[in-house]
């Protein structure tokens, strides 16, 4: 698969919900949320189309509403956020799917919570579609170290590649002393 690049790709954050984000033992919570701000940012600050969406966000209780900080960081995709009402695989939610398409990128990078529950099932049924997907791992995790390989495993035997938030976004950037590298190396730092 050739590496991907800005122009070619969006961001597509998965569930990243006060409640969930709390699920993923696989990742410590304040490792996990950064590298989700440094996604949205840099998807943001490069003009990357930016999808996201939440899972029963009224269930205050245990799912809760996506985390605040990508209210702030994108405004407009977090009002157009796809409120899905249960579908375990996000990718079912036509809506979901719809504006994944709609970014007419063939190439997603995407994170998820819970990586065994909630990242999985669209990141395989997006590449049974045709896009390349990458998953950032440690803007992911889930309830236990074995859940999370589990799903690692599934995902590579299904096309999906994974990565890190570091890395994905130096294949990104391709060079430091671009704009991309500009908005990148205050994020990373």
């Amino acid at each position: 698969m050739k590496p991907f690049d800005i122009q070619d790709t969006a961001m597509i954050l998965i569930d990243h919900q006060v409640g969930t984000n709390t699920w993923a033992a696989s990742t410590p919570l304040d490792l996990l949320q950064r590298n989700v701000v440094i996604l949205a940012k840099f998807a943001k600050g490069t003009g990357m189309p930016l999808v996201l969406t939440s899972s029963q966000e009224t269930n205050t209780h245990i799912q809760g509403p996506l985390m605040p900080e990508l209210e702030v960081i994108a405004p407009d995709e977090f009002a157009a956020r796809i409120k899905r009402k249960g579908l375990v695989n996000a990718w079912e939610d036509e809506d979901f799917a719809n504006a994944c398409r709609a970014t007419g990128k063939r190439n997603f990078v995407m994170a998820g919570v819970t990586t065994d529950v909630c990242m999985v099932a669209p990141a395989i049924s997006a590449v049974e579609e045709g896009f390349n997907v990458q998953v950032v791992c440690d803007a992911c995790g889930s309830g236990n170290q074995i859940a999370e390989e589990m799903a690692w495993r599934r995902m590579e035997r299904a096309g999906v590649r994974l990565n890190s938030t570091t890395s994905m976004i130096a294949e990104l950037v391709r060079n430091w002393a671009s704009p991309a590298g500009a908005v990148a190396f205050p994020l990373l730092t």
